[in-house]
C-alpha cells in the first residue's frame, strides 16, 4: 500500500491516475495508432479493392467525417464503427487487431464472402451492434460465445449456415432488443431470453430447424418470426399436440398418401381403359386424318364442331390451339417425367415426337358444369400474348381434368431465385430481373383487359408460376382459373386469398392481383421467398412486405437488395424506383394501393441505368452505394404495407 504523507504527494498521485485514465483515449485518438491498427486489420482481408483508400497518406477520420471507406467516426476523430458491407470481402476477421480501436462499438460485414466459424466477438466486450448477415459462416457456437458483451443491443446473423443450439450467453444478454437468426440451420429448443416480453424491437428466427414449444415470453410476437421451423408449436403458431396425437397424425398422413397413390393409379388405368373402348372413334379419327395431307388441316379439324362433340363424350383431347395436334393415346403412351406436385395437382412432362408437353392434372375444378368449363377453356385458348403461357389442349371428365401446355425448359423464376447455386455461380443480374418484371406486368395488364369481369384476372401470381424461356422472357402460368377452381380449395391455397383485404374482410378486389405483383417485385429485389405463401388459409401477415417496410425505415436500408444480384452499377436509383413501386402495390389499404394501369406505366418507365444527373445525385451520398439508408427524397409517399 502507498502511504500519502503530504499534499505534494497527493497531487503527484492524482496526476499519475489522471494520466493512466486518459491513456486509452490518447492512444485511440492518435492518428498513427489507428492507421496502423486498421491497416493491419486490412492485411488479413482479400479481394479488398473497395478499401484501396486505406493508406498511410491520409487520416481515417476528420471529425465525424470518414475519409476511409466503410468507417463511422466520432467527433474526436476516433473510429466508432466498421461498415464494410457489399464489398465482396474475404479472408479473416482479426478480432485481436480490432482491440486497438478503443472506441469501436459497431461492426457490420453484411453481404460479403467470409467463411468459417463465428469470430471471437466476445473479446470486444463494448460492442453495441453486430451485423454478420449474408455471408458463409458455418458451424456451432460455444455457449460462452457472447459472454461479457453486456452492452450488446443488436445482433444480425441471418443468411449464413450456423448450426446447433442458440448459445446460453446470447439468450442471457439483457439489453438485446434486435435479433436476426433467420435462414440458418439452428436447431434444438428456443431458450428463455432475458429480455422482457415487450422489449423486442425486432426478432426473427424463421427458416431454421428449431423444435418444441415456443416460450411464453415470445408468444406475443408475429407468427412470421417463427415460420419455416417445422418442429415448432405453440402461440403464435399452431397449438402443440401430444405425442399420442403426433403418432396418430403420422399414421393418418401415411394412410392418406397411400390412398392418393392408389387413386392416381386407378385414374390412369381408367383413362387407358376408356381409351381402349373408344377404338371406333379412333378409327374414325385416323380416317379423317388420311383425308388431309397437311398437319395444319388436321389441327384445324380438331377445333371444329365434330371434334367438340367427341370431346363432350369425354374420350378425346380438345385442342384450343390450331398449331398443335396429337391423340390422347399418344399422350398417355409417351415417356413421362414427374415435374412436381403443386396446390392444384401433379404435373408431368410428356415427350412427344412433335415436342415435349406438360400435362397438369386438376382434381379441384368442379365449381362449374361441363358446358361452362368448356366455354372458359376455349376463352383461355383464344388469349394471345408474348408473356402468357398458351393453353394447348384440355381433357374433361367429371373426376379428372387435364390441361396441356408447351414445356418451358428454362424452368420457373422461383428456381432461379431460390435454388442454391454452386460457389461462384451468378444469380440473375439486375437487367434480367428488370426485363422479367416488365414482361410480368405486361402479361398481367393484358389479363386485366381481357377479363374485365373477373375480380382477380390472374389469382395465383407467384414466382413458381412465372416460367422463363431460353431468353429469360417471362411466361405467366396458371392464370384466370378462379372461375373454375373449387372455392374452398382456392381460398386455402391461391395467392389472391392471402392478400390483406381477404384477411380482413374475406373479399378480394380489382387490386388484389396488384398486391401479388408487389410481393413478386419484393421477392425479385430481395431474393427472399414470401414464406407466408406456404401457409394454408388466410395470410397471417405479409411477412415479406412487412420486412421490406421495416428495413426502409432503419439505418441499413440498402441491405434490402439481393446480394446475388449482379450488374447493379449505376442502377441503384432505378432499383429504388422499382422498390417504391412494389411498396405502392402492397399498400394494405385497397384505396391507397395503385391501380394496375398506373403500376404497368411506372414499370415501363424504368431503365437499367440511372440518368447521368440521377446517378451523380445518388453517388453524392457517399461510398456506401446501394447500402445507404433511404430518405424522404427517395420515397415521397406514405407507406402502410
Amino acid at each position: 500500500m502507498v502511504r500519502i504523507n503530504n499534499s505534494y504527494d497527493l497531487n503527484h498521485w492524482l496526476l499519475v491516475l489522471f494520466f493512466l485514465a486518459q491513456l486509452c483515449i490518447f492512444v485511440s485518438s492518435s492518428d498513427a495508432s489507428e492507421i496502423q491498427t486498421l491497416l493491419k486489420f486490412k492485411s488479413f482481408l482479400s479481394n479488398d479493392t473497395a478499401l484501396d483508400n486505406w493508406n498511410n497518406s491520409t487520416n481515417p477520420c476528420n471529425g465525424t467525417t470518414n475519409i476511409w471507406s466503410g468507417l463511422y467516426c466520432e467527433k474526436n476523430g476516433k473510429v466508432y464503427g466498421l461498415k464494410l458491407q457489399n464489398m465482396g470481402l474475404m479472408g479473416i476477421i482479426d478480432i485481436d487487431t480490432l482491440l486497438g480501436l478503443c472506441a469501436l462499438r459497431s461492426i457490420s460485414i453484411m453481404n460479403n464472402n467470409f467463411e468459417g466459424p463465428l469470430p471471437s466477438l466476445n473479446k470486444l466486450g463494448a460492442l453495441i451492434g453486430v451485423y454478420l448477415s449474408n455471408n458463409q459462416f458455418t458451424g456451432e457456437m460455444q455457449d460462452n460465445a457472447f459472454e461479457g458483451m453486456s452492452s450488446l443491443k443488436k445482433i444480425y446473423l441471418d443468411g449464413n449456415e450456423f448450426s446447433g443450439k442458440i448459445p446460453k450467453s446470447l439468450a442471457a444478454l439483457s439489453k438485446l432488443s434486435e435479433l436476426g437468426l433467420q435462414g440458418n440451420q439452428f436447431s434444438g429448443k428456443i431458450p428463455n431470453f432475458a429480455q422482457s416480453p415487450n422489449g423486442w424491437k425486432y426478432f426473427n428466427i424463421s427458416n431454421n430447424r428449431f423444435e418444441g414449444r415456443i416460450p411464453a415470453s415470445l408468444s406475443n410476437l408475429e407468427a412470421s418470426a417463427f415460420t419455416g421451423n417445422l418442429g415448432l408449436c405453440g402461440k403464435p403458431l399452431a397449438p402443440c399436440k401430444s405425442s399420442k396425437k403426433k403418432i396418430l397424425l403420422i399414421i393418418a398422413i401415411v394412410v392418406v398418401s397411400i390412398a392418393a397413390i392408389l387413386c392416381t393409379m386407378v385414374a390412369i388405368l381408367f383413362i387407358r381403359r376408356h381409351s381402349a373402348k373408344s377404338k371406333q372413334e379412333a378409327r374414325a379419327q385416323k380416317k379423317l386424318k388420311a383425308q388431309h395431307h397437311t398437319a395444319a388441316m388436321e389441327v384445324q379439324l380438331t377445333a371444329d364442331e365434330d371434334n367438340y362433340k367427341k370431346a363432350e363424350k369425354g374420350g378425346e383431347l380438345y385442342f384450343v390451339r390450331k398449331d398443335r395436334g396429337f391423340e390422347l393415346e399418344e399422350l398417355l403412351r409417351a415417356p413421362a417425367e414427374v415435374l412436381g406436385s403443386g396446390s392444384f395437382g401433379s404435373s408431368y412432362k410428356a415427350g412427344l415426337l412433335s415436342g415435349s408437353m406438360v400435362v397438369k392434372r386438376f382434381r379441384q375444378i368442379n365449381q362449374v358444369g361441363k358446358e361452362d368449363f368448356y366455354d372458359h377453356m376455349r376463352r383461355l385458348g383464344r388469349l394471345s400474348h408474348p408473356n402468357l403461357l398458351p393453353l394447348v389442349a384440355f381433357y374433361y371428365r367429371k373426376e379428372e381434368k387435364l390441361l396441356v401446355h408447351d414445356f418451358v425448359a428454362n424452368g420457373s423464376l422461383a428456381s432461379h431465385l431460390h435454388v442454391k447455386r454452386e460457389p461462384g455461380q451468378p444469380g440473375l443480374d439486375w437487367p434480367t430481373r428488370l426485363m422479367i418484371i416488365k414482361g410480368v406486368s405486361r402479361g398481367l395488364g393484358y389479363l386485366y383487359k381481357e377479363f374485365p369481369g373477373l375480380t382477380v384476372p390472374h389469382g395465383h401470381l407467384k414466382s413458381s408460376n412465372v416460367l422463363l424461356d431460353h431468353n429469360f422472357n417471362p411466361l405467366l402460368a396458371e392464370y384466370a382459373l378462379t372461375p373454375v377452381i373449387n372455392r374452398d380449395h382456392a381460398q386455402k391455397f391461391m395467392v389472391a386469398y392471402k392478400s390483406p383485404e381477404f384477411s380482413h374482410t374475406e373479399q378480394t378486389s380489382k387490386k388484389t392481383d396488384v398486391w401479388s405483383l408487389g410481393i413478386l417485385i419484393f421477392e425479385m429485389l430481395t431474393g427472399k421467398f414470401p414464406a407466408n405463401y406456404l401457409q394454408q388459409g388466410k395470410r397471417a401477415n405479409a411477412d415479406l412486405a412487412a420486412w421490406v417496410n421495416s428495413v426502409v425505415r432503419e439505418e441499413w436500408t440498402g441491405e434490402v437488395f439481393d446480394k446475388n444480384m449482379k450488374g447493379t452499377k449505376n442502377g441503384e436509383g432505378e432499383m429504388l424506383k422499382l422498390l417504391k413501386i412494389g411498396m405502392c402495390c402492397c399498400e394494405s389499404s385497397v384505396e391507397g394501393r395503385w391501380d394496375w394501369r398506373e403500376v404497368v406505366d411506372k414499370i415501363e418507365e424504368l431503365k437499367e441505368r440511372d440518368s447521368e444527373e440521377e446517378y451523380s445525385s445518388y453517388a453524392s451520398d457517399g461510398d456506401m452505394g446501394s447500402s445507404r439508408a433511404m430518405t424522404d427524397d427517395d420515397f415521397s409517399f406514405s407507406v402502410n404495407a
